[in-house]
């Protein structure tokens, strides 16, 4: 499930594991299998969580002046 919703290039990565909580100095996770890791650490534990994953900010909208609406 992970491929299709990633990519086929994306690497796994602990930040985005089913199994681990961010700790409270935000520099780690804690996961339920593995115990503390580093956000960019894998294991073959991993499982995708797609409510984990932040979406890229649209980008900004285009400014329009008068002269691009007339005919």
């Amino acid at each position: 499930m992970s491929k299709k919703v990633l990519g086929k290039n994306i690497e796994p990565k602990c930040e985005f594991c089913l199994y681990a909580v961010t700790a409270a100095d935000g520099t780690s996770v804690l996961c339920e299998k593995k115990g503390v890791r580093a956000f960019n650490d894998a294991c073959k534990k991993f499982e995708y969580d797609p409510l984990k994953r932040t979406p890229n900010r649209p980008a900004e909208p285009m400014s329009f002046s008068e002269f691009d609406f007339q005919l």
